[in-house]
């Protein structure tokens, strides 16, 4: 009896939702060089008083961004890789659960992966029964 399953669908929306998140660290890239832009007007102004450089905040929140927006990119794609390769049940599992935390589609592609997982054929098909 064949079963049918959703795997290649969910391998190809996380390909792509792992290719958007890792697009969307250029908008942390230009954050922060907003504020090395912001750092060197304020630092040039022979009038400045200011106790501290204000283009630091906006240099720590892109790079933690960027930080957080790659990390999470590459583990997006090595879901849509183990899907492929139909092994590493427990981590494709987590990722689904971190991607419901990441906005609409990521809420949408978590919530049906997890569905999916929780199919008996499809924990066959990972060894997990």
């Amino acid at each position: 009896m064949q079963f049918h399953n959703n795997l290649s669908t969910f391998k190809t929306l996380f390909l792509v939702k792992g290719i958007l998140t890792l697009c969307f660290s250029i908008f942390f890239m230009l954050y922060a060089g907003m504020g090395v832009f912001f750092g060197t007007v304020i630092e040039l102004d022979p009038t400045n008083d200011a106790p501290f450089n204000p283009g630091l905040i906006f240099i720590v929140i892109g790079i933690i961004g960027i930080i957080f927006c790659v990390t999470l990119g590459i583990l997006t794609l090595l879901v849509s890789k183990y899907i492929r390769e139909q092994k590493n049940y427990n981590f494709i599992f987590a990722m689904a659960i971190v991607n419901c935390l990441t906005g609409v589609i990521g809420i949408l592609l978590g919530v049906f992966t997890l569905i999916e997982l929780n199919k008996p054929e499809v924990k066959q098909l990972f060894g997990k029964v």
